[in-house]
């Protein structure tokens, strides 16, 4: 009798864990489609000013492939460049300058803010700074980028175009990020997945849709609607603060948009599994409000949606419950489809879409390994800094 509920559970499970991948195939916004790009746009006769601001902290290493993309951007209005070094120990500030003398381009300004008071993340401390010299000239448009995003020539141009023939408030787009070593090619795409899963663009670009995402790498911000959000204030202990800035602008009756970048590259690597794990952790458990029911709700939906199909499978072999093994497959095969589009718009070999079930495993320690350094005191930490506090929530994602 127990064998037979045990194998019972079994199916029961693989039923709901196909019944999910059936919902998210269908009613997800079809997050999995990968063709949300730069919406349509007709070149301004007068083309806005815009201010272009990068937080920059021990960035020597990434900064002489970046910077000198901002510098020789082909854009046809005016654009000035704030760096921002925020507290940088390698010569950060130095070496800006040194590559605005080799490179020329757009005008440079180098500054630093000071350590943040208490209430503030770093960066955003740095981007308060950043916009406040940006407001100085009087931008139309703010292009908050990172310090770590390289940028196509016609990169701001594209931008600029898009917002204003789409009236958008912000325009983001999800960098590229880079695919070079074993653990990246893994990892790298499954997050870019995960966060549109999370977050389906079609839902953001939607005025009546309360969904609301940006991409922090680069975000093309309409300095009108910067200051009805209050922004960055309004979200200043942020540590998601792409999110945060996107809800904020939204809940103000913005109209923003996010999709896949065509000329917006990382160039940040992350060589090694520990280095994609800090990438992850430092943030994961933030994303969850630092709830614990939220932890074990997700911990739970990853398991039946990631790891029962393989698991089903593999038991419905064992145990010759023909209904596991065939629910379990299909469910795995639902899954591996919807992996397939990322993975092309990556450039990788699909014989990584079946193995989206262990890729998914490891985010789910990683988000675990997330609460457990919250707890110790950790927070999310990065480059020296820690912040332990819940992050900022302007509204309720549904």
């Amino acid at each position: 009798m127990g064998q037979t509920a045990r194998v019972s559970a079994i199916v029961w499970t693989a039923a709901g864990s196909l019944a999910a991948w059936l919902w998210l195939l269908l009613c997800q916004g079809f997050f999995w489609r990968t063709d949300v790009r730069l919406p349509p746009r007709t070149e301004p006769e007068d083309w806005p000013s815009v201010g272009v601001v990068v937080p920059a902290r021990d960035e020597a290493g990434v900064l002489p492939v970046s910077l000198p993309s901002l510098l020789l951007q082909d854009y046809p209005g005016r654009a000035e460049v704030f760096l921002v070094d925020d507290g940088s120990s390698d010569g950060t500030a130095e070496l800006a300058h040194g590559l605005a003398r080799r490179h020329g381009g757009l005008p440079l300004t180098v500054s630093s803010p000071g350590e943040p008071p208490a209430g503030w993340t770093g960066k955003l401390w740095a981007v308060r700074h950043g916009i406040g010299l940006a407001r100085a000239r009087d931008p139309e448009y703010l292009l908050l980028t990172d310090a770590d995003i390289a940028h196509a020539p016609d990169s701001l141009r594209h931008l600029v175009a898009a917002a204003r023939s789409g009236g958008f408030d912000v325009v983001s787009q999800m960098a590229r990020l880079r695919v070079a070593s074993p653990w990246e090619r893994l990892v790298v795409p499954a997050f870019v997945y995960f966060f549109a899963q999370l977050y389906p663009f079609r839902r953001i670009g939607r005025r009546t849709a309360r969904t609301a995402a940006a991409a922090g790498g680069c975000v093309l911000l309409r300095t009108e609607a910067a200051e009805r959000a209050r922004i960055p204030d309004a979200i200043r202990h942020a540590v998601i603060d792409d999110v945060a800035l996107a809800r904020a602008v939204k809940g103000g009756g913005g109209h923003i948009w996010l999709g896949l970048a065509e000329r917006v590259y990382s160039v940040r690597p992350y060589p090694r599994l520990h280095d994609l794990w800090r990438m992850v952790s430092r943030s994961a458990y933030a994303q969850l409000r630092h709830n614990p029911l939220l932890l074990t709700g997700t911990v739970a939906g990853l398991v039946l949606v990631y790891l029962v199909p393989p698991g089903a499978l593999a038991a419905g072999l064992v145990t010759g419950r023909t209904a596991a093994v065939v629910l379990g497959a299909l469910a795995w095969l639902v899954m591996t489809g919807t992996y397939v589009p990322m993975l092309r718009y990556y450039g990788q070999p699909l014989w990584l879409a079946p193995l989206l079930p262990f890729t998914a495993f490891l985010y789910l320690l990683m988000t675990v390994d997330s609460a457990v350094q919250h707890y110790r005191g950790r927070g999310a930490a990065w480059k020296g800094r820690t912040y332990a506090r819940p992050d900022a929530v302007v509204g309720d994602e549904t």
